[in-house]
Order: structure tokens, then C-alpha cells, then sequence
């Protein structure tokens, strides 16, 4: 990236910013950020142990319930590696070529917050609707003999506590709002990259960012495959996961539609004198690191 001349400033040195220089540094300026993550992963914990919302089911509903009982064709271990780690691979990969450590906290921390602001939503979302999964049926009568009440016609479920309680987690789907809440804001991450916006008509570009995107919808529709989900689930997740992302992506980085970066811009207002910050406020995103501006 071309800087502007340093003018009017004392000092501007351009080394690399290695987590062996930086990362003590990077990780105190950050330090209310990871106790947020610690806590919204204790909310998680919470959410996953509350009984969710057990809505009425008659017998005149049921019969739309019956869909058999599938395992999952992406277990729900599979989830986190594809949606976490393995975008933490490739941020990992693009520190190692070029020795940023600002940009792959900010990448490490934002995907980090966009996967679980996306999963505590999502199941604070299922526990409060308790919408029935398409295969309840079989999740509250095991056996196959239905029994209802003489009264109010509900299901009278003596199936697996356990697996009951999975049922009436419907809406939406956490396989579809986790994989495009990872998996969306690696896309935006790749765009900003390989600046896939520059205007210049190259595809391939494209298809690296629409690709992540793709795995995240093929994750999603496996779960109305395996009648796990409603379709409108799945949607709901995946609009829900994309949002976040989106949001994650931009508290950190740039768009990717500015080809300089916001470091750029930020250093522009600073050598013209209008405008000054401290080094630890700027967001790094393509391996520059600026002294703090003092002075008017």
C-alpha cells in the first residue's frame, strides 16, 4: 500500500507487527473484549441448560410433526471446526505471510465474537418460541402410539426427556445462523484481502468469497434435509448469522469496497494536522504500523 508523506508529523517508521512485538500490547488494549467473550460464553452455557419454551402441539398438528428421525448429515462437533477453526487456519496462514498481528487479533477476536453474539441470540431465540422440530412425532412417542389429552387434544410425550427438550428447539436453526455467522465473516474478511471490489472484473476474486458462503448454505439446507428444520428455520439462521457477521466485520476492519484501508485514511487527516489519534486506536489491515502522531 503507497502511504502519504509524513509531513508535519515527528515520527512515521513502517516495521512489521509480530505478536512477539505486539501482542502483549494488542491483547491489553483489548482486554474489556475478551472478558466480553468469556461472558457471553457463560450466557451460552446458561441458554443451552434452560428448558425451552414447550408450545402446544394437538393431535390436528401432528400429523405435519411425523417426519422420521435422521442423524445429522453435519454432526454438531463438525460445526465450530468448519465455521471457527478453519477460518482461523487462514488467518493464521495470512499472519504468517505478512507478520501482522494487529490484523489477525482483529480477525481472530471478530470471528470470534460473531459465532457466539450469533449462537447466544440464536438459542435465547429457540428457547423463547419452542417451535417443534418437523420429526417431534417421533420425539415424543418413540414407540409410534400417539397419546393425546382427552381435553385439550396436546400430546402427551413419554419419550427421552432429553430428546424432547431438543424438540422444541426449531426456530431457527443453529447449524444455519453458526455456519454463515463463521463462514460470512470469512467471506467479508477474503473480500477485503483480495480486494474484490477494485473494480477491475476479475471473478476469480469473486468466487473465492462467494465459496465460503456456499459451504455455509450447503450446512443449512442439510438440516431440512435431515428434517431436523423448517425451511423458514434455516432462513431465519442464516439471515441472523450473516447480519452479525457483517456487523463483527466492519467494528474491526474497513469495508472491503475501500481499497486502502481505514489506516489510510486515519494517516491522511493525521499528517495534514486536522486530525490525531494514538497508535493502539488505529484498526491494521495491511501490515503497517505507525508511530503516534503527537503535536499540533
Amino acid at each position: 500500500m503507497q502511504a502519504p508523506a509524513c509531513t508535519n508529523a515527528p515520527a512515521c517508521t513502517f516495521p512489521f507487527a509480530t505478536m512477539q512485538s505486539h501482542g502483549v500490547r494488542i491483547a491489553r488494549s483489548h482486554a474489556y473484549d475478551w472478558v466480553a467473550l468469556l461472558l457471553l460464553i457463560a450466557m451460552e452455557c446458561v441458554l443451552n441448560a434452560i428448558e425451552p419454551f414447550h408450545r402446544f402441539v394437538g393431535e390436528g398438528m401432528i400429523a405435519d410433526l411425523r417426519y422420521p428421525m435422521k442423524s445429522n448429515t453435519v454432526p454438531v462437533w463438525a460445526v465450530p471446526i468448519v465455521a471457527v477453526i478453519a477460518p482461523m487456519l487462514i488467518f493464521m496462514a495470512i499472519y504468517i505471510w505478512r507478520r501482522n498481528a494487529y490484523d489477525l487479533h482483529h480477525a481472530t477476536i471478530g470471528i470470534l465474537f460473531s459465532v457466539l453474539i450469533t449462537g447466544v441470540l440464536t438459542d435465547a431465540i429457540k428457547n423463547a418460541v419452542g417451535r417443534p422440530r418437523p420429526n417431534f412425532f417421533w420425539r415424543c412417542f418413540p414407540d409410534g402410539i400417539a397419546v393425546y389429552d382427552n381435553i385439550t387434544t396436546a400430546v402427551i410425550c413419554h419419550g427421552d426427556a432429553s430428546v424432547i427438550k431438543e424438540g422444541h428447539k426449531s426456530f431457527p436453526s443453529g447449524h444455519s445462523s453458526w455456519s454463515f455467522a463463521g463462514l460470512g465473516f470469512l467471506s467479508w474478511y477474503l473480500a477485503g484481502k483480495i480486494t474484490v471490489f477494485d473494480r477491475r472484473g476479475h471473478v476469480a476474486k469473486l468466487c473465492v468469497v462467494i465459496l465460503p458462503l456456499l459451504v455455509a448454505a450447503v450446512i443449512a439446507i442439510s438440516r431440512v434435509d435431515d428434517y431436523w428444520h423448517h425451511w423458514q428455520d434455516v432462513f431465519a439462521g442464516g439471515i441472523l448469522g450473516m447480519v452479525v457477521a457483517s456487523v463483527c466485520y466492519l467494528q474491526f476492519f474497513p469495508p472491503p469496497s475501500d481499497d486502502k484501508g481505514i489506516l489510510y485514511f486515519f494517516w491522511t487527516l493525521g499528517a495534514s494536522g486536522v486530525f490525531y489519534i494514538r497508535t493502539e486506536d488505529f484498526q491494521f489491515t495491511e501490515g503497517v504500523h505507525v508511530k503516534a502522531l503527537f503535536g499540533a
